[in-house]
């Protein structure tokens, strides 16, 4: 299982960014995944999660109406598609793999990339 994260970056509050995972190693298409973030000094959080049909996809409170999860199973691919950016954003942000079509276990997780909201 090979999960490879892009997109990260500097961006100011207020602005966007969109984040995708290459996934590789295995059937894509059969499990759900999730994006987890991990903000400086602080824990890991579950931030949004997609099932392995993108007919269910769920976000954290914090982020609702700001993000956007989606898959595309014909090229292996998670993206997370973040608006009106805000300093609490600022993470690094980890795909996930989940267990079947549940993408609230995490079972194999990419390197992340780092995402720094800040003016």
């Amino acid at each position: 299982v090979q999960l490879v994260e892009s997109g990260g970056g500097l961006v100011q509050p207020g602005g966007s960014l969109r984040l995708s995972c290459a996934a590789s190693g295995f059937s894509f298409g059969s499990y759900g995944m999730s994006w987890v973030r991990q903000a400086p000094g602080k824990g890991l959080e579950w931030v949004a999660g997609i099932t392995n049909s993108a007919l269910t996809t769920k976000m954290t409170d914090s982020v609702k109406d700001r993000f956007t999860i989606s898959r595309d199973n014909a090229r292996n691919t998670v993206s997370l598609k973040m608006n009106s950016l805000k300093a609490d954003d600022t993470a690094v942000y980890y795909c996930t793999k989940g267990r079947g079509s549940n993408f609230s276990v995490h079972v194999s997780w990419g390197q992340g990339t780092q995402v720094t909201v800040s003016s």
